[in-house]
């Protein structure tokens, strides 16, 4: 695994977490922002682990069974997981159910990744499918023809699919989200690749496989320009030991972690009531009566300017600006005699066929 700055990353296992805690781990996930080690084991257990203080912060059942595909996304810190089922499951810790829960495949799933945006998703499937997922939409984009046992995205959007021997890399040269076949390349006969991962702001692409570790050079992989505040791949010891520091006293809280981290920091709008009051409701009719009392009409000839015709005419008025609360508030009525018939019904129902009539005389 490696950091944005381009360093291997390696969790040592045996010092954060404990057997009896996380059970046969089968995939590992560090959240980076938020100094939490995320475990899947072969119970399809996922446990959430501190590891500035070693204390486990969560530990749910997912229910769909054994599964060692697990990647997290980077733009909000969501853990996804894929099932046999061909279902993609995200997780955060605070919450003891997923987020979202959709049917990928129709078959076992085999590999997943994120793109760096967080917007984009890719999975692959046993029945020899990569699809590309629109993750503000949940819609699939593009299916593709292909198996991978593993894949990857680059700073750059290009995706890593391998299976057996083979790597494939695609592009989307158009900027339209249509990927196509971008490189190809082929280990040795026998070399079976398990994991491939694109180094930040290099061209290379690694490939471990079953004899070692492999490199090869992809053109247009790495971001280019980097912000020594975020990433600095040229960075000292002193300045790594102070980034530590940095990091920590920065560290994000569990609950920040949400399929849409823009709405931390922005204000609840008000909830709005289902039904006004009574109270309300007859001080907006009589705001309403009284905005049509002060109109003034307009003065006509010929007899049509008598006081009679224009209170008949602003009684008229007053009757029309009425109308809508009398209509809502008969509504009202109607709907709260309906539930009661229908509370009286059911209690009849529950009651034996001897007391009913009872019942019946009671409400009478």
């Amino acid at each position: 695994m490696f950091t944005p700055d381009g360093c291997c990353f390696v969790v040592p296992v045996q010092q954060y977490t404990l057997a009896d805690e996380h059970g046969a781990v089968l995939r590992l996930q560090f959240l980076r922002n938020h100094f939490l080690l995320a475990s899947i084991n072969k119970f399809g257990q996922l446990h959430y682990q501190d590891v500035t203080m070693g204390e486990m912060i969560a530990n749910y059942r997912t229910g769909l069974g054994r599964t060692d595909v697990m990647q997290v996304n980077p733009y909000n810190g969501v853990v996804g997981l894929g099932h046999s089922s061909g279902t993609v499951t995200m997780w955060k810790p605070t919450s003891p159910n997923p987020l979202v829960k959709m049917l990928c495949h129709h078959g076992p799933l085999t590999a997943l990744a994120f793109h760096p945006n967080g917007h984009l998703m890719a999975t692959a499937g046993m029945e020899r499918k990569i699809k590309l997922w629109d993750l503000r939409k949940f819609e699939v984009f593009q299916t593709l023809p292909g198996h991978a046992k593993s894949l990857d995205f680059s700073q750059k959007g290009l995706l890593a699919a391998s299976t057996g021997s083979f790597v494939q890399v695609l592009r989307d040269s158009s900027g339209s989200q249509n990927y196509d076949w971008y490189m190809r390349h082929s280990m040795a006969k026998g070399y079976q690749i398990r994991k491939v991962s694109f180094r930040p702001y290099e061209d290379v692409l690694g490939i471990g496989h079953s004899m070692g570790w492999s490199s090869i050079l992809i053109p247009g992989s790495g971001e280019p320009n980097f912000d020594s505040w975020v990433a600095n791949p040229y960075e000292t010891p002193k300045q790594r030991r102070e980034k530590e520091v940095r990091s920590l006293l920065d560290k994000l809280p569990p609950e920040s972690i949400m399929l849409d981290p823009k709405k931390i920091g922005t204000v609840r709008p008000p909830r709005k009531k289902d039904k006004p009051t009574q109270k309300e409701r007859e001080e907006e009719m009589e705001a309403a009566v009284a905005a049509v009392k002060n109109k003034e009409f307009k003065k006509k000839t010929k007899g049509r300017n008598k006081p009679s015709k224009r209170a008949k005419k602003k009684q008229e008025i007053v009757e029309i600006a009425k109308r809508p609360f009398v209509e809502q508030k008969m509504k009202d009525d109607e709907e709260l005699s309906r539930k009661k018939r229908q509370r009286i019904s059911q209690e009849e129902a529950e009651l034996p066929k001897s007391l009913q009539r009872f019942v019946k005389k009671k409400t009478a």
